[in-house]
């Protein structure tokens, strides 16, 4: 593993030079704002017509139409949701001026070639391990979330330090950056979303409360069960993993673990997992979801609705609105 710090960092290669973000939702926000707090010179690049112009504006940020903003700019982030990539890379790639840096925080576009860039820039990726809101928190706490940092294409021999300058002024070189490529980010992160953290973690949460509740058990109590204090486990294992949780959950739970935790996840879910990786791999879900957006959407929005239908969800926002102490 090669991990950079902020001690590793030259930030001179983007002292007045301009960085221009594309987008302003969670990263983008994040992104821009930490920016300019570090003294960057930073532009965003939206449509006039867009939601979020006048968030943009209210934030005291410089916007331009894209292919205005990108015009004299050293870096070019691409903040954007993954499929409105491609098509925004042919309109701004005229007004890019030769030898700058085009920048990722997900691979998916380079790595599946939606997006092949000129060869005279600069191709890199600054990938935060976390959502814009905690970017900016941690920022605004003197903190930093952990990156991933990845040259694709490297025209100026200059790629990696302007990189490595742009996590600094997002505050990622506080935690570490750890050097990857644009394929390892891109196939690990559609896999952890898709194998553990969301789908995964979703389905064998449905699951559990399907399974109390075809037993006879009341819903709520099995909500409570399977997802409410899911979050108090994932806290201890973000904290200090398996080592913490074990030592905060009673020995009759870890016992359970132990015992019962190999039983659920077995070597047949282990396959399966093989299978989603594959897919990932070979460019099959790729290929997939983007003949899905390009057909409209249909399927993600069905499967999206029966997932919003289930009964969890239902019993759920019952019992959040008894909580008064969560965030909605």
């Amino acid at each position: 593993m090669e991990m950079f710090s902020e001690t590793d960092v030259d930030t001179a290669c983007l002292s007045g030079k301009r960085v221009t973000v594309l987008g302003y939702g969670s990263q983008g926000r994040a992104h821009a704002l930490n920016l300019k707090d570090s003294g960057f010179d930073v532009v965003v690049g939206l449509r006039r017509d867009g939601a979020s112009w006048k968030r943009a504006t209210a934030d005291g940020l410089l916007v331009m139409e894209p292919s205005e903003a990108v015009k004299g700019a050293a870096i070019t982030v691409f903040l954007t949701p993954d499929l409105v990539q491609g098509d925004l890379y042919k309109d701004i790639e005229p007004s890019l001026d030769k030898g700058a840096a085009i920048l990722f925080a997900h691979g998916f576009n380079i790595h599946y070639k939606e997006i092949e860039p000129r060869a005279d820039l600069d191709v890199v990726l600054i990938a935060p391990k976390g959502p814009g809101d905690l970017v900016r928190r941690q920022y605004e706490e003197g903190h930093g979330v952990p990156c991933l940092v990845a040259v694709h294409q490297d025209a100026t021999g200059n790629a990696l330090q302007l990189a490595l300058a742009y996590s600094h002024g997002i505050g990622g070189a506080r935690a570490g950056v750890i050097k990857t490529t644009f394929a390892e980010e891109t196939e690990t992160d559609l896999f952890g979303e898709q194998a553990v953290l969301c789908g995964g973690a979703t389905e064998l949460v449905v699951a559990g409360f399907e399974t109390l509740v075809k037993a006879g058990y009341q819903p709520e109590v099995a909500y409570y069960e399977c997802m409410h204090e899911l979050k108090l486990i994932v806290d201890l294992l973000h904290e200090g993993g398996m080592k913490k949780m074990h030592e905060f959950i009673s020995e009759t739970a870890a016992w359970g673990d132990l015992q019962s935790g190999p039983r659920v996840i077995d070597e047949h879910v282990r396959e399966r997992m093989k299978d989603v990786l594959n897919d990932i791999q070979d460019g099959t879900f790729a290929r997939n979801w983007i003949k899905e957006t390009a057909g409209g959407q249909k399927e993600y929005r069905r499967l999206m609705q029966e997932d919003l239908n289930h009964p969890i969800e239902k019993v759920g926002a019952k019992l959040r609105g008894r909580m008064d102490w969560l965030e909605n």
